[in-house]
């Protein structure tokens, strides 16, 4: 049963804690991100057969699969994909940023080019449940940002079929290739490239700590999004919510991973008691009922505060990958808010409308990095180049401070490089 805790009953470390189990797969990843590296596709299938049980002719996924995906898919879920399309776009586009150029007096011309990264890839996990949600959320600011090639890798069924919600999410969304891959492999394949995959420049997605930890060790090698942690939700509740939807909040979370977190911020002893048992209640009804039971009683807290702003002191600990904030008036306390993924306002704004519709991205900071992290953007697939232009004249002015700069930092051969071009006029002169 999830625990009430007193304010004050819990320092930060003990806010912060997860009940995650330490898994030491650094040398597992490391020897398969070698094998790949040095043998391409020959590595790649191994790794697919050992890990999925399939034995692969093709990795990449063909034309008429996406067909049969389409056609195996309901009408009805294909539009709610293209739905989820329109909003997370519209969104999104408010994203998107211009290059720009200025000028100084003497003709000092200075600015940024905003450019998008060439070739992207994305790993999306299908193990207990597939997502295509993911799809959408990381291809369509890649496409927005002027991606040249977004490529797939996700993991197949023994018989060498990929998931036909995920394919259809790839379609919709305008993904480029898709490999059925997954695991490490997929993930050194698209970093170092092979006969089959070509290599990117980032790759972004979540995955299990074999994924994760893969991500972790080709970082250099190729640009990465970030090392996702569990999912986790924490709920500021007054006195007035109904204990039923914030039961229901905290248990979509938990329903994600044992290792998820769920949280719940309230003035209110009774509402604290009432959520406690509408938890145990709903517990009984949920399909995953097995995972969200070892979340909600490992990680999950209910934390009495003595008033909603102390409440918000909390959270900014905490610094949740989702906040939900279940007020009559959510956004009195919106500007309290410094730590926090994505925020939910209000009484009917739960995090799965965040999950899948509202358009908000769901690739979000976690465990704690809200406090310097930021959700998946469209600037996650650009690059800025600067420039300046500098006339003779202008430099000249300036090369004194450079070269006193230069001599407080010992490099007298900066300081050379700036005065030399003065020595010359002086010279001609």
């Amino acid at each position: 049963m999830i625990r009430i805790y007193r304010d004050g009953e819990l320092n930060d470390a003990e806010l912060l804690k997860r009940n995650a189990p330490k898994v030491d797969v650094a040398g597992v990843v490391a020897a398969i991100l070698e094998d790949v590296r040095l043998n391409g596709d020959a590595a790649v299938l191994k790794y697919t057969e050992k890990f999925d049980g399939a034995h692969l002719a093709d990795m990449q996924v063909s034309p008429e699969e996406i067909a049969e995906a389409l056609a195996a898919t309901e009408p009805e879920f294909l539009d709610t994909l293209r739905l989820a399309e329109r909003n997370i776009r519209e969104y999104h586009e408010k994203q998107l940023r211009n290059s720009f150029s200025f000028t100084r007096p003497g003709g000092v011309v200075m600015g940024q080019k905003v450019l998008p990264i060439a070739r992207v890839g994305l790993y999306v996990p299908a193990g207990t449940a597939p997502y295509p949600s993911t799809v959408m959320m990381d291809v369509v600011p890649a496409k927005l940002a002027g991606c040249g090639e977004i490529i797939l890798c996700t993991p197949c069924t023994r018989e060498g079929k990929v998931n036909a919600a995920i394919l259809a999410a790839a379609h919709i969304a305008g993904v480029d290739r898709i490999f059925k891959v997954g695991g490490a492999q997929a993930v050194a394949a698209m970093a170092y490239g092979t006969e089959s995959i070509p290599r990117v420049d980032k790759i972004v997605g979540p995955g299990n700590a074999y994924v994760a930890e893969a991500k972790r060790q080709v970082y250099g090698q190729v640009a990465i999004d970030t090392i996702a942690g569990p999912s986790e939700v924490l709920v500021l509740a007054d006195e007035k919510s109904d204990p039923r939807y914030v039961a229901a909040d905290m248990l979509a979370q938990a329903e994600h991973d044992v290792l998820s977190c769920s949280v719940l911020v309230t003035d209110s002893p009774a509402l604290a008691e009432a959520v406690q048992a509408e938890i145990e209640a709903q517990l009984a009804t949920l399909e995953r009922a097995e995972i969200a039971r070892a979340s909600i009683d490992d990680n999950g807290k209910i934390i009495l505060a003595r008033d909603l702003h102390r409440g918000m002191e909390i959270a900014n600990a905490v610094a949740p990958e989702h906040l939900e904030i279940c007020v009559d008036n959510p956004f009195d306390y919106l500007d309290e808010v410094k730590n926090a993924g994505s925020v939910f306002l209000g009484r009917n704004c739960p995090e799965p409308l965040g999950d899948y519709l509202g358009g908000t991205n769901h690739t979000l900071p976690t465990t704690g990095t809200a406090r310097f992290g930021s959700p998946l953007s469209v600037d996650d697939f650009i690059k800025k180049i600067q420039y300046t232009y500098y006339p003779a004249e202008a430099f000249r002015k300036l090369a004194p401070d450079i070269a006193r700069f230069a001599y407080k930092e010992g490099l007298t051969g900066h300081a050379r490089s700036a005065l030399i071009r003065t020595e010359e006029k002086e010279a001609e002169t």
